[in-house]
């Protein structure tokens, strides 16, 4: 038994799945399958029950995942504490991300840490809000750029940038030339909506009610890529989306959009921290070039057009 089988036993306990563990590693669910179930023959017993949803923690596999936390958690503070005495900053840092930050923000960092801290590695993981919520909790992230929906009060998370909300079309269409949209405008359309029980959903579900009405899903889709792909090639269908995520393909002119307002739906983009632990220093490096970056672009997380 190594290091790397009980990251892997805790990435698949937090995705509750083989196969999304596999797609973040670009694997085939077969080969994850397989090092789980020898993990567990090592372990004397099964971690995991087969459900028809996926996989869950067995009562053993509970007990070992908490074990299993508290000994990573101490093995990387005390690689942390050696790497502290060394006078080069050194060190992988696991940074959980929203796909729409994920680039150029990230590009921008990289290139920054290739140049000035060349012996520091990035481990990026892409996920939505609670996602990178669970990934903090879990200890699988050292730090995670995240949406709130209110102002960040709290010593372990920094705000970066607040985002309002835009109804986003294939360009040509009228509700989506205008500067603005009222909330209520949304009634009737076909949205591309993200898949319940996302927290995001929720909170446009609930605007509506307030509003009077439903939100009409035409399609449900939690990936970015294919929310714009399928407005883009869709001239009936909208999204409501953050101007981060479709900076590029507006400036390209593939979508327009429209701010949506009464009310304005705004987002804080924030990045957080363990509430427990200290920061590594190639972690405090990283957090303190992410925030220098965002600052330096003026509060965006896409670089500025001169």
């Amino acid at each position: 038994m190594q290091i790397q089988d009980f990251k892997l036993f805790l990435e698949v306990a937090e995705a509750g799945s083989f196969t999304k563990v596999a797609a973040q590693r670009h694997t085939v669910q077969s080969h994850i399958s397989r090092q789980i179930g020898e993990l567990e023959k090592e372990c004397g017993s099964p971690l995991f029950r087969r459900t028809g949803r996926g996989v869950a923690l067995t009562e053993f596999g509970h007990h070992v995942a908490q074990r299993v936390r508290g000994w990573l958690k101490d093995s990387d503070e005390l690689f942390a504490d050696i790497r502290q005495t060394s006078r080069v900053p050194m060190g992988e840092v696991r940074l959980g991300i929203l796909p729409s930050a994920a680039h150029p923000l990230m590009t921008q960092v990289f290139k920054r840490l290739h140049r000035e801290y060349p012996r520091i590695t990035l481990n990026i993981r892409e996920g939505q809000g609670g996602e990178l919520d669970a990934m903090l909790d879990a200890g699988s992230v050292d730090m995670a750029i995240l949406f709130r929906y209110d102002k960040p009060s709290t010593p372990d998370e920094t705000l970066l940038v607040s985002a309002s909300t835009y109804l986003v079309s294939s360009p040509g269409l009228s509700l989506t030339h205008a500067e603005t949209v009222e909330f209520k405008r949304l009634e009737g359309l076909p949205l591309v909506l993200p898949r319940r029980p996302a927290h995001w959903r929720a909170i446009l579900d609930e605007t509506a009610r307030s509003k009077g009405f439903q939100l009409q899903a035409a399609v449900e889709a939690d990936s970015l890529t294919v929310q714009k792909e399928l407005i883009a090639d869709n001239k009936h269908l909208y999204a409501l989306l953050g101007p981060f995520s479709v900076s590029k393909e507006l400036r390209m002119g593939r979508l327009q959009a429209a701010k949506v307002v009464s009310p304005d739906l705004k987002r804080y983009v924030t990045l957080a921290r363990p509430k427990q632990g200290q920061l590594t220093q190639a972690s405090r490096i990283v957090a303190g070039l992410i925030t220098e970056t965002v600052k330096g672009w003026k509060g965006q997380l896409t670089e500025p057009v001169p």
